[in-house]
């Protein structure tokens, strides 16, 4: 099923440099303002196999970031979508053998799938954003440990696939089921590092909206997205959404594995949080869960000039954990004053929802535009970051300068 030697030698083949585009002249490369110094040094344009360009952070594991410019539709490109790994022996799936094992100590009726087998459940077609649970902590001032991603650790698409609740019902979900405990088939190079196995809760795994999905955008799982299935879990962070899916165990205990018990955690309280994963909550921290609301201008990029006496279009993206974009505010003279801007089509609660805004400047020199988006729940961005010690959660108010002249 899996060939890990023969993925092995393709990712070193990645830091030998065999895939690297030719970026003789190229643009420079389009890092956020604010990443810590140095890492300009370090990232570069680098296409993966299959991938378009992307911003390489980490070779091995590959951790590879969209360019903003990609987020100017709603639909991330399937080959331009984020790449996100924990560990380095990543798995290429033979989908005629693959098999996802479905069992578990709360889980009456164990039995195993097929690819095929999958597809016989009803299928369902989701459109949510995925995003890594530390976009933009490059941007954390202090800076903080892990990969330093700038905005595009993220991207939204159309998710096919089965009701995870479908697949659980034929196991025979028993009465003290807690948890739902998840792994892939992507694994360490070393013994002791801890393999990534995460686990939701009974109730959010019974969601309508949690699926087993093996398209993406109308096509099949690209192999750096999770082929040949993956777990998609709309409004919550990417950390829950499981690529080369290989086993689902319903449990009656707290899953006490290093991804849920040490990581991916933020301090208790200190966001607001509708969605609780309480079995996994301590005194002093929780799980993350679903994402804050949160916005991008995408258009102009930071840095552009317009000529004296002509208008500008601002525009962007507006996203939140599921509850829905309620307005996104534009300010052009650095937050004094806000209008609002108009919002584009609605491609579901849990998807990316583009806005746009005319602009036009009257004096010369230097402007900070801003945008700040609100869900239908009263949550908005905020002004200034929430520190905590992972760098989760930023969603400060978006902001580009432009120069008039």
């Amino acid at each position: 099923m899996v060939d890990r030697r023969q993925v092995l030698r393709g990712t070193l083949a990645l830091g030998a440099g065999l895939v690297l585009p030719d970026t003789a002249g190229a643009a420079p490369l389009p890092l956020a303002a604010g990443l810590p110094s140095g890492l300009g040094s370090e990232a570069e344009l680098d296409a993966l196999p299959g991938k378009k360009p992307l911003i390489k952070l980490s070779y091995r594991p590959p951790n590879y970031e969209t360019p903003i410019s990609y987020f100017s539709a709603v639909e991330t490109p399937n080959d331009a979508f984020f790449v996100r790994y924990h560990l380095a022996d990543i798995p290429n799936v033979d989908a005629a053998t693959w098999r996802l094992q479905i069992g578990g100590d709360a889980a009456s009726s164990p039995f195993e799938l097929g690819l095929e087998e999958l597809r016989r459940f009803e299928p369902v077609e989701i459109t949510a954003v995925l995003q890594c649970s530390g976009n933009r902590r490059g941007l954390s001032q202090p800076h903080v440990p892990g990969v330093e991603w700038g905005y595009g650790a993220m991207g939204n698409a159309r998710w096919k696939g089965a009701r995870l609740k479908d697949i659980l019902a034929k196991a025979g979900v028993k009465k003290e089921a807690l948890e739902v405990v998840v792994n892939g088939s992507d694994g360490p190079v070393l013994d002791k590092t801890p393999d990534f196995v995460k686990s939701l809760p009974i109730w959010k795994a019974l969601d309508e909206n949690t699926l087993v999905a093996y398209e993406m955008n109308g096509t099949p799982l690209p192999h750096w997205n999770g082929f040949p299935a993956r777990l998609v879990v709309p409004g919550w962070t990417g950390t829950y959404w499981m690529k080369h899916l290989i086993s689902v165990n319903v449990v009656a205990k707290p899953f006490d594995g290093f991804w849920m018990k040490s990581a991916y955690r933020i301090p208790k309280g200190k966001f607001p949080v509708v969605d609780r994963f309480l079995s996994q909550e301590t005194e002093a921290n929780t799980p993350i869960t679903e994402m804050v609301v949160n916005s991008l201008i995408t258009s102009p990029t930071d840095g552009q000039r317009l000529d004296h006496g002509r208008s500008m279009t601002v525009r962007g993206i507006a996203w939140d954990g599921g509850y829905g974009i309620e307005t996104v505010a534009i300010s052009a003279d650095g937050g004094m004053s806000w209008v609002k801007a108009m919002l584009g089509p609605d491609s579901g609660r849990f998807s990316f929802r583009p806005w746009s805004h005319r602009l036009s400047f009257s004096a010369l020199g230097k402007h900070t535009v801003l945008a700040r988006a609100s869900n239908r729940i009263g949550e908005t961005q905020v002004s200034e970051l929430i520190f905590n010690p992972a760098g989760y959660h930023n969603n400060v108010i978006s902001r580009v300068g432009v120069v008039v002249g």
